[in-house]
C-alpha cells in the first residue's frame, strides 16, 4: 500500500479522517484566532458558501469523473465491485486537488483570509462526504438521515438499468439534474 494506492490499510484510511479533521479545526482556529482582516461574518459566510459548493463538486466528480473518465472510472469500478473494501482517493491526491482547484483560485481572486474561509467550507464538506460515505458502507443506520443516505447510496451501487443517485451527502443535485435513477420510481 503505497503513497498513491487506492486501497488503504486501516491505519492509513483512519489517518485520512484525522488529517482532514485536523485541517478543518486548524484552519478554523487560524481564521477565528488570527485576527483576520475581514469581518467574522464574512469568514462564516464564505465557509458556508464553500460547504454548499462541496455538494456540487461532489456531484460533478462522482457523476462525470468517477463514472465517466478513465482511469478514474476504472478505479471507481473497483469500489463498486467491492463496496466494503477500504478504497478511496489517496490523501496526497485529494489534498493536492483541493489546494490546486479550490485554494489557489480562491486566493488568486481574493486574499488569504477569503481563500482560507472558502477552502475551510470545502474541506468540511469533503470530510463530511468521507464520513458519510464510510457510514453508508460500514455503519448500522441508527437515525432516519443515515438510513436515507444508506438507501440512496445502495440505489447508486445497484443501478444497472437507470444510473443515478450520485450525491452521497445530498440528493439535491440529483433532483436538479434528473439523475435520481430508480429512486424516482419508488
Amino acid at each position: 500500500m503505497g503513497l498513491f494506492s487506492l486501497e488503504h490499510g486501516k491505519a492509513a484510511y483512519r489517518a485520512d479522517f484525522a488529517l482532514y479533521g485536523a485541517a478543518v479545526l486548524g484552519l478554523a482556529a487560524f481564521l477565528f484566532a488570527g485576527e483576520p482582516q475581514v469581518p467574522r461574518l464574512a469568514v462564516v459566510a464564505l465557509a458556508l458558501l464553500g460547504l454548499a459548493s462541496w455538494t456540487g463538486i461532489e456531484y460533478v466528480l462522482h457523476r462525470f469523473v468517477l463514472h465517466g473518465l478513465q482511469p478514474f472510472k476504472g478505479w471507481h469500478e473497483l469500489h463498486h465491485q467491492r463496496p466494503t473494501a477500504i478504497i478511496s482517493a489517496p490523501t496526497i491526491l485529494s489534498a493536492s486537488l483541493i489546494t490546486a482547484l479550490v485554494f489557489v483560485p480562491a486566493y488568486a481572486l481574493s486574499d488569504l483570509w477569503h481563500a482560507c474561509a472558502f477552502t475551510l467550507g470545502v474541506l468540511a464538506g469533503y470530510l463530511a462526504y468521507g464520513v458519510t460515505h464510510h457510514a453508508t458502507h460500514h455503519w448500522r443506520a441508527q437515525g432516519a438521515w443515515l438510513k436515507r443516505r444508506k438507501r440512496w447510496h445502495a440505489l447508486h451501487h445497484h443501478a444497472t438499468d437507470v444510473p443515478g443517485c450520485y450525491g452521497v451527502t445530498s440528493e439535491f443535485w440529483d433532483h436538479v439534474f434528473g439523475t435520481t435513477g430508480r429512486a424516482a420510481q419508488r
